[in-house]
């Protein structure tokens, strides 16, 4: 079996799509929502709505690139965490959407955030206990992390399958082709 090589159409949405979803995801890891001892950032819902639609490389771009640029320009002390943590997240994210349970897409996507959730949770959890050399660190955010994660599934979930950004980008994607 031989891939077929993406028109330049089909590269560009990519490119653009992939570019839109990163910018969100810097955008909203400016903006934070206080909450009774830390804050919490929406930028896991571009995240994992991206992971949802697209490929596991341009997931990458969006979770894991997207959130280094995002912290290395409003808060730069764990900008490596989030490449890695937000990267992973995406990626696995994206390979259960579009690799399990194929009947069951819905399912599918919520396993990925669930798993994708876990990983970002222990990810930041760690990077924290190391960035700030402190385990207690990690522990008191523990929380708000749980509640980003929660809010950025459920957010990514309810865009793509209720508001119908999946069959959007479907559309759009079928007409390039």
């Amino acid at each position: 079996m031989q891939l077929k090589k993406p028109t330049t159409r089909q590269t560009t949405l990519w490119l653009t799509t992939t570019a839109m979803f990163m910018a969100m995801t810097v955008v909203l890891s400016a903006v934070s929502i206080p909450v009774p001892g830390g804050h919490l950032y929406l930028c896991d819902v571009p995240i994992c709505l991206a992971a949802i639609l697209m490929d596991p490389v341009a997931a990458f771009l969006v979770g894991g690139v997207g959130s280094f640029l995002g912290d290395l320009l409003f808060y730069p002390l764990p900008m490596f965490v989030s490449l890695a943590s937000h990267g992973l997240q995406a990626v696995i994210i994206s390979l259960c959407a579009h690799r399990l349970l194929k009947k069951h897409p819905v399912g599918a996507s919520v396993l990925g955030v669930t798993l994708g959730g876990i990983v970002m949770i222990i990810g930041y959890s760690l990077g924290r206990a190391f960035v700030y050399a402190t385990p207690e660190t990690a522990l008191v955010k523990l929380p708000f992390e749980v509640l980003q994660a929660a809010v950025g599934a459920a957010g990514g979930l309810l865009l793509c399958w209720k508001a119908g950004v999946r069959r959007l980008y479907q559309r759009v994607q079928g007409g390039l082709r």
